[in-house]
């Protein structure tokens, strides 16, 4: 047995070299080269190796290190791994044009990890969710800080909905470009996005995203902005909503566009799964909802 875990042992030490030999040999990770960057490096890159899609997800690999994983990127994973938020970097669940997610552990158990794209493509249409909310006055033009605002804004939005007792993922920390949260799945894929799921009981699906959307205007003041099949999960028996960097506050000019065009997909999925149900009757399921009974935590 001892033979056998010396192999492995120096397999993966040899995987590990190789690994940082490739990243080092890269012009975009030149800084590596740099001795404080390489002793920040050396101290987590054990647990960074689930990031080359070593799990369900093959798609992530070093090309796509590259692109998602730059210095300040790497920088903030590093301060948030000295903080105990995160431990490892399991396997990729999810990307998209905005961000990638990772499965990890942290002390705590499992979490989801949110590394947001640097680029400056990917968030030039972002402004109008940013522009009109107080809480991000005196917003700044540069990209960098851009970004930065919105994964702070995602963050504040989750704690304002789990605040009110509603089914998003816990926050759980934030810094920079990265977010931390509550891992939605099991321990080996994510739960399906509501599209993909089974669902045998689509009525009660329905109002129970009905009622998420009351308490979140009525007592959380926010309006998601970007709601549909593809950012809600299903997960033991009921819908959890994620990606809520859009929502905005009441008070925002927008705040009722996005409101009706959130209950305008709903309904639209409501209607696929046969529920016998118009755009009217959503709104006013929403805007005359009972909460009543609805408490803070």
């Amino acid at each position: 047995m001892s033979v056998g875990r010396n192999k492995d042992r120096d397999y993966h030490e040899k995987e590990k070299k190789e690994f940082v030999r490739d990243l080092e040999g890269h012009g975009t990770f030149s800084w590596m080269k740099d001795k404080k960057y390489k002793s920040m490096f050396k101290d987590i890159e054990d647990r960074l190796q689930g990031v080359l899609g070593t799990g369900k997800f093959e798609w992530v690999d070093r090309r796509v290190f590259d692109q998602v994983f730059d210095q300040l990127t790497l920088m903030s994973i590093y301060k948030l791994m000295t903080k105990g938020h995160i431990d490892t970097l399991d396997f990729p669940i999810a990307r998209g044009k905005e961000a990638h997610v990772f499965r990890g552990q942290s002390i705590n158990g499992p979490v989801a990890v949110k590394i947001f794209h640097t680029s400056n493509a990917v968030f030039k249409n972002l402004s109008q969710y940013i522009e009109g909310d107080p809480r991000f006055g005196g917003l700044k033009r540069k990209h960098r800080d851009l970004v930065d605002i919105w994964v702070r804004k995602e963050y504040r939005n989750l704690l304002r909905l789990h605040k009110w007792n509603l089914s998003v993922p816990s926050p759980i920390a934030v810094q920079k470009n990265v977010l931390v949260m509550d891992y939605i799945g099991d321990e080996h894929a994510p739960s399906p996005r509501l599209r993909d799921a089974q669902i045998t009981q689509p009525q009660s699906v329905y109002e129970a995203i009905i009622h998420f959307m009351a308490v979140a205007w009525h007592k959380a003041d926010l309006v998601h902005g970007d709601l549909s099949p593809y950012n809600i999960l299903w997960h033991d028996e009921k819908p959890i909503i994620i990606d809520v960097g859009q929502g905005v506050l009441q008070n925002h000019p927008k705040s009722q566009d996005f409101l009706i065009r959130d209950a305008t997909q709903i309904t639209k999925w409501a209607q696929k799964m046969g529920i016998n149900v118009e755009i009217a009757d959503t709104m006013y399921d929403i805007l005359e909802a009972d909460l009543s009974q609805v408490e803070q935590r």
